[in-house]
């Protein structure tokens, strides 16, 4: 027997197949689920895993919790829960992070988990009763629960008398459910079918026990590499350089034209460009004079 996995509940959707049907499945989400210790047979008489996923804030954590996990070099843990294994061969190290190829396709799965709360509710909807006439004869009594006892002889209501009350809010196991797809990337399983609980709860996944664990699951688990060891970008080889990122390569300018330029921009702006500069103004002064005819002095002349 293979350690399970604490998911968190994300949702339900479908996926299509290659043959065009599509199969609903939950999507269940591994938060970070590391091993945090181990329980052996010489010192606490079974052998068992202690799993731990999500992250925790500090002030939310007991100090003897934040102890333990500080003993295990793990960050605080939001749920813990402890899977149950054959032998100490199905251990994992403490510290590793368990991956969603923990499963594989095509294999059943058992999803522990508890169901949606319903708080208090009648006896129809908690337990599907009839309720009572909604025509004749009764008066603001049709969903009422009826009698629930006998004559004075027991002269009692018995134990576990369906009655209304608290609704939901179980314990409960759903067996055999198909692995459809996993995605270690993300840290994704997707389940066929529904599972107990509600959005972000949490779920406890194990191999079926009423059937064989298939021979491609990874024993004694599929363990995620840590973050950084990895490199985060593919490089290129040495050598290798693609035609986009090609640039011409200029030659070294001689010293002789290094000196020639010095040279220029020491001596200012060419000469040329002084004496057009020049013949502009005179010109431009030139225009502005007005001529002998057009004078102030001419109007005396004629006169």
């Amino acid at each position: 027997m293979r350690t399970g996995v604490i998911a968190k509940k994300v949702g339900m959707t479908r996926l299509f197949q290659e043959d065009g049907r599509h199969v609903p499945v939950t999507v269940l989400a591994l938060e970070d689920c590391q091993v945090v210790s181990h329980r052996t047979a010489d010192r606490d008489g079974y052998v068992a895993l202690q799993v731990g996923a999500g992250e925790a804030k500090q002030k939310n954590v007991a100090k003897p919790q934040r102890e333990h996990f500080a003993k295990a070099q793990v960050p605080l843990k939001k749920k813990v829960a402890e899977f149950r294994v054959d032998s100490e061969e199905a251990l994992l190290p403490v510290g590793s992070h368990i991956s969603a190829e923990h499963f594989v396709a095509g294999q059943m799965v058992d999803v522990s988990g508890h169901t949606q709360g319903k708080g208090f509710q009648g006896g129809m909807k908690r337990w599907g009763f009839g309720g009572m006439r909604a025509t004749h004869g009764v008066s603001v009594s049709h969903r009422a629960l009826g009698s629930t006892g006998q004559r004075q002889d027991p002269g009692k209501v018995f134990k576990n008398k369906k009655m209304a009350g608290h609704m939901g809010d179980k314990q409960r196991t759903q067996q055999n459910l198909e692995v459809v797809r996993t995605d270690a990337t993300r840290g994704l399983i997707f389940v066929k079918g529904s599972v107990p609980g509600a959005k972000n709860a949490w779920l406890l996944v194990r191999d079926a026990v009423k059937l064989p664990v298939p021979e491609a699951a990874p024993f004694p688990g599929a363990i995620l590499e840590k973050k950084g060891t990895a490199p985060e970008h593919e490089e290129a080889p040495a050598g290798m350089v693609e035609a986009a990122a090609e640039h011409e390569v200029q030659p070294e300018v001689p010293v002789e034209v290094q000196e020639r330029l010095m040279h220029e921009q020491q001596a200012g702006a060419d000469p040329e460009g002084e004496p057009e500069q020049n013949n502009s103004e005179d010109s431009s002064s030139e225009g502005n004079v007005p001529s002998g005819d057009e004078g102030p002095n001419s109007e005396d002349k004629e006169g």
